[in-house]
């Protein structure tokens, strides 16, 4: 931090208090060189993690959204809330791992549907009927067709 009267890039910390709205902590700082006192405020930089739609449009990422969807697809399933409360968590933490802190939805629904089919295949076909947004009965029965090959080979969870 620099004097805004000298210049000076050593100062020390006077006080400290939050602001009233607790959404940043105001501090009075004193100049080492020429002890003018002057204030600074600290900020927490939000940047918002996006998605990228597949027509294009970016939307801030919504946790309780992606929770609700989970939801819908494990109504009346036995899968406990800590288990998808840990799926959107994996989601979330794939979001900050992007180095331009955005993801496509297609990666996003992908990861859930990874960690869905592990935990309950068929909360996996509701949220792949909706997700992959099946145009007929031949593209769900392929779907279906591949989890069945895959619990006869054994790389299913049953």
């Amino acid at each position: 931090m620099k004097c805004p009267y000298c210049a000076f890039a050593q100062d020390r910390v006077v006080d400290s208090r939050e602001s009233k709205e607790a959404d940043s902590i105001r501090r009075r700082r004193e100049c080492e060189r020429c002890n003018r006192r002057f204030t600074t405020y600290e900020r927490i930089d939000e940047i918002p993690y996006m998605v990228v739609k597949k027509d294009g449009r970016r939307e801030r990422f919504e946790r309780q959204k992606v929770l609700s969807g989970l939801l819908r697809a494990c109504e009346k399933r036995p899968v406990p809330a800590t288990k998808l409360e840990a799926i959107v968590d994996a989601t979330e933490s794939f979001l900050m791992d992007a180095p331009e802190r955005e993801r496509t939805t297609s990666e996003v629904g992908e990861l859930i549907m990874k960690h869905l089919k592990g935990l309950d295949t068929v909360a996996y076909i509701r949220f792949a009927s909706v997700y992959r947004d099946f145009k007929d009965v031949r593209e769900f029965k392929e779907e279906l067709e591949g989890l069945l090959d895959s619990h006869r080979t054994g790389r299913g969870k049953k």
